[in-house]
């Protein structure tokens, strides 16, 4: 649980380990990897874990706009931190947010590594605590930085990411909006803690988890918490990313869609 983290950003140490601006490059698993050029500023930065003396990496991008922006943290997949990220923080930066993605393997194991199945062994040996800690520190990075407009920030996440943003909107009172990309739902004890409003986006062909849905939203309605999810047909687990099923069809841009038109109501624009 966090608190006070308003100005939290003097805890921060920030070191910068590259720039991508336009058709720019990404530094990961110790090679190079392009980026989309939608930004007029991304950068890796290494901030610490808030108490500790541990290092969190993470990838922000901001916008081209004049004002200040509402952020998003962007939490990745099970195999830890990829090359696809990146491009979802560049996706939401293009439209008008500050975006981050930690890399929440960074302060246990450094970083994530290229192998999808050793970044899963080792995502599997992260303990929960530690993960609403280094979310934490994301969160208060952002809410520190000059161009985000304080408070107006939002988190979304995917696959075991998407089962974190659900988990992680239970413990930040002070998330203004959370998206759920097909992850599980948090243990049930936890739902009244939550917040902030919640957008669900499912594959139809993903029974594993869609299967829990009705009962989720039965349990968050009575709660009086909003939670509105759609289930998208033709598509499977992931589909928001390149190569899983359905990622190649229509209902990808009609997802985004529905993200940034949610973005748009929950922070603001």
């Amino acid at each position: 649980m966090i608190g006070g983290l308003r100005g939290a950003a003097s805890h921060v140490a920030v070191a910068l380990l590259g720039v991508a601006a336009g058709a720019g490059l990404a530094w990961t698993a110790g090679h190079r990897t392009a980026l989309a050029a939608v930004t007029t500023h991304g950068e890796w930065v290494y901030f610490k874990a808030l108490g500790t003396a541990d290092s969190v990496r993470a990838y922000v991008a901001y916008p081209e706009r004049k004002d200040k922006a509402p952020a998003v943290i962007v939490i990745h997949e099970i195999f830890g931190l990829t090359d696809w990220e990146p491009t979802v923080v560049d996706r939401l930066a293009k439209n008008g947010y500050v975006a981050i993605v930690p890399d929440l393997l960074s302060s246990k194991f450094g970083r994530s590594p290229a192998d999808p199945d050793s970044g899963r062994k080792l995502v599997a040996e992260l303990e929960p605590a530690r993960i609403t800690r280094d979310l934490d520190a994301a969160y208060a990075y952002l809410n520190g930085l000059p161009a985000v407009r304080g408070g107006d920030i939002g988190v979304m996440g995917f696959c075991w990411g998407g089962g974190q943003s659900f988990r992680y909107a239970t413990d930040n009172p002070h998330l203004r909006a959370a998206v759920v990309c097909y992850g599980p739902p948090p243990d049930s004890a936890g739902l009244a803690r939550i917040r902030a409003p919640l957008l669900g986006v499912y594959g139809e062909n993903d029974a594993r988890i869609d299967a829990s849905l009705p009962d989720v939203a039965g349990r968050l309605k009575a709660l009086g918490k909003p939670f509105t999810y759609e289930i998208y047909p033709g598509t499977g687990h992931g589909f928001l990313k390149p190569g899983r099923q359905g990622s190649d069809g229509p209902e990808v841009e009609r997802a985004w869609a529905n993200i940034l038109v949610f973005f748009k109501r929950t922070l603001g624009a």
